[in-house]
């Protein structure tokens, strides 16, 4: 396999094949597609491997240019691998443009079971003897990437040197109503936050969702942007910086023109850049299978959720004179009525919510027993994934050493680099 140059890089694309379903090794294969990068210099030196998996579900390994955020200090002591998890980036990527290649909704539903982070961790055990010979390597989760290493710990701890999660330590048991049940209260103070940093974005976004709410509005793309899609720009409140980016997109909303007030070409662009799957589809045809275990259905958990805090109804915001509420990190089934990158998977979409073959994630007893060191930076009042959850986790596995902090937010692996990194290999090697 060639290698190539980024500053201060070397780098080496690596495919691999594995089985669709790994219960049937001799069945359907698909293809993983992982990018190894090392220090520049260090090309032939023996180092450990670290294996990043990226949070989701549904994207693709971050695209560095260098060493950049925390991969610098990786690369002071690991040779790292950058892996897109099935269905990503270029593993078999996955979206309305290839699923149908499968068949019709149903033989999508059933090829998108194996998706979930068991069939992640399988691929990651059968690709790692490959690089490293057989030794155990150290994975870095962040976000559902952390889900898929807490997977990991409990079904192949063999495999493992050293786990380190970043803002993904899942609940063990929690159904997905649980899951969601915990986290409008949470998307409510994010979103009580930002009003509270920038006061004229009350007016503002009342404003906008005024407007959609009396006028059909189409993205230049082929969004349709209603009310309740708007809201959902909240997703992107639990990010470093996503309160100032939100506040910045809502700033030119609307334009003059010779009918009167309008929203700008700019502006719609801008929300559907923010709000449309198209690069991440899996997200959110697998957002609410990820919780699924124990043969239960997840039945859009997020939707029937919702009726239970109707505060966050757009219409009954909008009959009063209050702020309006936005959401995040939910799912729902207008998603695949309104973004034309889903619009063809509805069916297929339902048809998982309805599913009730998932199998657990988690095994409590070998958690229990974990001898695998392990350190998790727990970000507090994470939008993404609840802090009660998370630290009732890491008691639950032995030896699991946590850093709360609220210094950063739930992306905080990135916006802290080398620091978050640092200090949760320091947690692991019990030199703190």
């Amino acid at each position: 396999m060639p290698s190539y140059r980024q500053p201060g890089t070397v780098l080496t694309d690596h495919r691999f094949t594995v089985p669709l379903d790994h219960a049937d090794p001799s069945g359907e294969q698909i293809e993983l597609f992982a990018r190894e990068v090392v220090a520049a210099g260090r090309e032939g030196s023996d180092l450990p491997w670290l294996v990043y998996l990226e949070g989701g579900p549904g994207f693709g390994a971050r695209r560095f240019v260098g060493q950049g955020a925390w991969l610098g200090r990786a690369l002071r002591e690991f040779r790292v691998l950058l892996l897109d998890q099935r269905g990503t980036g270029l593993s078999s990527p996955v979206n309305r443009q290839t699923l149908p290649l499968r068949g019709g909704p149903h033989a999508q539903a059933d090829y998108l079971a194996h998706f979930r982070a068991d069939s992640i961790v399988r691929d990651c055990e059968t690709i790692r003897p490959l690089l490293t010979g057989g030794a155990p390597w150290t994975v870095l989760g962040q976000s559902f990437g952390g889900f898929c290493a807490t997977h990991y710990l409990s079904a192949a701890p063999e495999g493992l040197a050293t786990v380190l999660i970043t803002g993904g330590l899942p609940s063990l048991h929690a159904p997905a109503a649980d899951v969601y049940r915990a986290a409008y209260p949470r998307v409510e103070r994010k979103v009580a936050a930002h009003y509270a940093r920038y006061p004229q974005d009350v007016r503002r976004a009342r404003d906008i969702a005024a407007h959609l709410a009396a006028h059909k509005t189409i993205t230049p793309s082929g969004y349709t942007l209603t009310p309740e899609a708007f809201q959902s720009l909240g997703l992107g409140l639990g990010v470093d910086g996503g309160s100032h980016q939100l506040h910045y997109l809502l700033e030119n909303a609307f334009v003059q023109t010779s009918e009167g007030p309008a929203l700008s070409d700019a502006f719609l662009e801008n929300v559907q850049a923010s709000l449309s799957f198209a690069g991440h589809p899996l997200y959110a045809l697998l957002h609410e299978s990820i919780y699924g275990q124990d043969q239960e259905p997840t039945a859009w958990a997020a939707e029937r959720v919702r009726a239970e805090f109707p505060r966050f109804d757009a219409a009954t915001a909008l009959a009063g004179d209050g702020p309006l509420p936005l959401t995040g990190e939910t799912i729902h089934p207008w998603h695949f009525e309104v973004d034309p990158a889903l619009r063809p998977l509805r069916e297929t979409a339902e048809l998982l919510a309805a599913r009730t073959d998932w199998t657990p994630l988690y095994d409590p007893a070998r958690l229990a027993a974990n001898e695998v060191p392990v350190a998790a930076a727990v970000y507090h009042d994470d939008m993404y994934v609840d802090t009660a959850h998370s630290l009732q986790t890491a008691r639950a596995i032995r030896g699991l050493r946590t850093w709360v902090t609220d210094e950063f937010e739930h992306d905080g692996v990135r916006a802290g680099g080398p620091r978050v990194l640092d200090r949760l290999l320091a947690l692991a090697r019990d030199e703190i």
